[in-house]
């Protein structure tokens, strides 16, 4: 490498002006990187290349005395870390003794974000993070510390954020230079090593903004606070007074539904009109809810479209279950090829929601054959869940291209399949072609029905079925014999969180108790090795036996949901507890009442440049959002809690920012309809939940449904109130015993209650008949009437 000469530097764009489009809103000055430039530079030599002296570095130390000075990430449990191990750089994990190590040299942090699955993040390490080069320059001028996004979600939201309000987008790798104090005031994404297509150069920029920190110190530390401010601004701060705010108005629901319909592509499905396409699982949920309050056919026609558009394309994997990232297309064509645990949570929820409001059978499949997915390809062995499926694997050059796992050609498929027809008919199915859809290669997507290819064909559509369904598994088969993408095998305590939540749902609709077996494995395992029942106190992550991160809200919110379901699913009050200890750590460790909000980290955790909250959706569910439904859900079993009044409070506090954007703010919306509807209560006692009654109960789409099993005897509900450390019966089971020794159901809406009954049908003749309103012969909830 060698200097930049003074005419060059004079000549260079880069130092005359920003790089950064800063929107005026948030009056952030403009500084020129670079600053004023010296008419000379110090140049000095060393072996063989010219430096300019600001980039000799005095803090040259032996890694023996100072573990800084070398690559630590070979002593993390992190796949992503532990993938830049080997880089010459002297990467850093985020901790207090990398930090302190750029306080005490008084250089810039340089931060790189990403996560395993990152195909650019995997690109930009082979062209910089790899190159000796690079490295020298990152060493000496700044103190580099590498992030997974997964295991440290708070460092990604807040640098993100910066981000995304100076640039206008985000994206993996999130590259980004801190002073020592962890504030920011250089951010990009992806950069080529030497400039390309419009984009600075990697080593360009270091040497640039390393000259920046040398002589303009001060006009780099000012934009560094300004920035920071405007992140606080954004991420921690509340309304000023929330004295006489009121929570959402009964119409944002809907509000949120009209928003997804303006978004909506009702040509191919989705949201967006262009590419890429993400599958945003929440809005889904949003038009399912507004369908079931207002009966709009257009909520129930763009949520169908789209469900429909995602089993059918190439987001989803027809050969062997489960859902890629997002497409690169308007038409769900392409994905990029990574696999999730989160969107193999969420996506599947939502065809559980169209299949209870539609009855469509191909809805309920999809959720089976994601769940027989996740179980085969992401389930540890004694429980937990995985983290994510790279979208790269091998080829058989033995080098590593994208979705080659998974795309086939017309000959691949006629070689596995021996039978002519077969093969032209999964073709026909798939759209398999020789030009291919994607390099050459198929990614299969389903463009022609079953009827119509049995016409085709001249076969019986029984035929056509069984021999697409012999293919299918033929061909899964053989693709497990290639070479497979790797796997992060982390255990994530949120998105562990998500599934089980989801499998308990799944139980409960579709009936199979296998389903509520692999969520309850999975609470187990997160239980059993991420919970600290004496100190009351979650951690994030399981690798191999390591733990690491205190626990985020998400990882409170989206566990205790998943332990709630398992309750539900099983009858198990030992669930119902390990929610609730959630639900009270959640009180101590996110609320603050002073503001009136919960803020995403523990107040004893860490602290950070900001402390931020959560109120969006993003690819996950909103942390506050789940949380606040949770909590809802969670206070008729414990009355003597503040549930209620948290969930309350936190959306007075957020009120008008959550009815000026309803659909950014969808599970917000959804807590919001929770809170004014109230829940739907079925209370029932028995010794097990008689799988009839849930089966019937569950077969609608009943979104504020909850079972409350309890034992039928008051003497077996003192024992459980004891497990709970519960003083007395909540009103929800309260009075409510099994009557003339058999099992007995009571189904209760807004304080008020069905008669007791052993009849199924009873209940839900009075459910249809209090559907909407509460009707003035309604049995009262304190005073329960009993034709027994």
């Amino acid at each position: 490498m060698r200097a930049w000469s003074d005419r060059e530097r004079l000549e260079s764009p880069f130092f005359r002006r920003t790089d950064f489009d800063v929107p005026s809103r948030l009056l952030v000055s403009q500084i020129v990187v670079g600053g004023a430039i010296e008419p000379k530079i110090d140049v000095r030599l060393r072996d063989g290349f010219a430096y300019p002296a600001f980039l000799q570095s005095p803090f040259v130390e032996d890694p023996m005395t100072n573990p800084t000075q070398r690559n630590r990430l070979d002593e993390e449990e992190s796949p992503y870390l532990r993938q830049h191990a080997d880089n010459p750089v002297n990467w850093q994990p985020w901790d207090d003794q990398a930090l302190e190590e750029a306080r005490e040299r008084d250089v810039p942090i340089f931060l790189s974000i990403g996560y395993s699955a990152c195909h650019w993040c995997h690109v930009m390490e082979d062209e910089s993070f790899a190159d000796e080069e690079v490295a020298d320059l990152l060493n000496e001028n700044f103190v580099p510390i590498k992030v997974d996004r997964e295991e440290r979600p708070d460092v990604d939201s807040i640098y993100m954020t910066v981000a995304q309000l100076v640039t206008g987008r985000g994206g993996w790798p999130l590259s980004a230079w801190l002073t020592p104090q962890g504030k920011p005031f250089y951010v990009g994404t992806y950069f080529p090593k030497e400039a390309k297509r419009g984009q600075p150069g990697f080593l360009d920029v270091l040497e640039q903004l390393a000259n920046s920190w040398e002589q303009d110190r001060d006009e780099v530390e000012n934009r560094a606070q300004q920035w920071t401010d405007a992140a606080k601004d954004r991420l921690e701060e509340t309304p000023d007074s929330v004295a006489q705010a009121e929570p959402p108005s009964s119409e944002v629901l809907t509000t949120a539904a009209d928003a997804a319909l303006r978004s909506a592509d009702r040509q191919h499905g989705g949201f967006g009109s262009g590419g890429p396409k993400f599958p945003q699982p929440s809005r889904l949920h949003v038009l399912a809810r507004a369908y079931d309050r207002t009966g709009r056919e257009q909520f129930r026609e763009v949520l169908e479209e789209s469900l429909d558009a995602m089993a059918a394309g190439g987001l989803y994997d027809h050969v062997g279950g489960g859902f890629h990232r997002y497409c690169v297309d308007a038409d769900w064509t392409v994905p990029h090829f990574e696999k999730m645990l989160y969107d193999n949570a969420e996506i599947p929820r939502a065809f559980l929601a169209g299949y209870q409001l539609t009855g469509d059978d191909r809805y309920a499949e999809v959720t089976a054959e994601t769940l027989e997915f996740v179980d085969r390809e992401l389930t540890h062995e004694e429980g937990g869940f995985f983290s994510t499926l790279d979208a790269q694997s091998k080829t058989e050059d033995g080098e590593k291209e994208e979705g080659v796992f998974y795309v086939w050609t017309p000959d691949e498929i006629s070689e596995v399949l021996e039978e002519e027809t077969d093969a032209e008919l999964f073709c026909a199915r798939y759209d398999i072609t020789e030009s291919g859809n994607f390099e050459g290669t198929n990614q299969p997507n389903r463009v022609r029905s079953i009827p119509d290819l049995a016409d085709e064909f001249d076969l019986a559509e029984d035929d056509t079925e069984q021999r697409l369904e012999s293919a299918r598994k033929a061909l899964f088969e053989a693709r497990e014999r290639r070479p497979r993408p790797n796997r992060d095998e982390k255990v994530l305590a949120s998105w562990n969180g998500l599934l089980i939540n989801t499998c308990a749902e799944a139980a409960l609709v579709l009936g199979e108790d296998e389903y509520a077996e692999m969520g309850v494995d999975a609470l187990d395992f997160v239980r059993e090795r991420l919970w600290d029942a004496d100190e009351g106190r979650l951690a994030r992550r399981y690798k191999d036996g390591d733990v690491k991160v205190d626990g985020y809200l998400e990882d409170y919110a989206f566990l205790a949901r998943g332990a709630l379901r398992c309750y539900e699913a099983t009858g198990d009050v030992d669930h119902l507890a390990f929610a609730l200890d959630l639900a009270r750590t959640i009180e101590a460790e996110f609320w603050d009442e002073e503001r009136g909000t919960l803020y995403f980290t523990p107040e004893s955790g860490e602290s950070l440049v900001t402390r931020p909250q959560e109120l969006d959706d993003q690819s996950t569910p909103s942390a506050t959002g789940v949380a606040l439904e949770t909590l809802l859900a969670l206070d008729g079993f414990a009355a003597d809690e503040n549930f209620e009044k948290i969930a309350s409070t936190v959306l007075e506090t957020h009120a008008n920012r959550i009815e000026a954007n309803s659909l950014q703010h969808a599970s917000l919306c959804l807590a919001a309809d929770r809170l004014e509807a109230g829940a739907l209560e079925i209370t029932i006692a028995a010794d097990e939940l008689p799988a009839a009654w849930r089966d019937r109960f569950a077969a609608e789409y009943r979104p504020d449904r909850l079972f409350a099993l309890r034992p039928p005897t008051a003497e077996g509900l003192e024992s459980w109130l004891e497990q709970l450390g519960l003083e007395e019966a909540p009103a929800i089971w309260a009075g409510r015993e099994a009557r003339d020794g058999e099992p007995t159901l009571y189904v209760c809406r807004d304080r008020t209650c069905s008669p007791p009954t052993h009849d199924i049908e009873d209940a839900l003749e009075w459910l249809g008949d209090n559907a909407n309103a509460v009707e003035s012969d309604s049995t009262s909830l304190d005073e329960p009437e009993s034709p027994f």
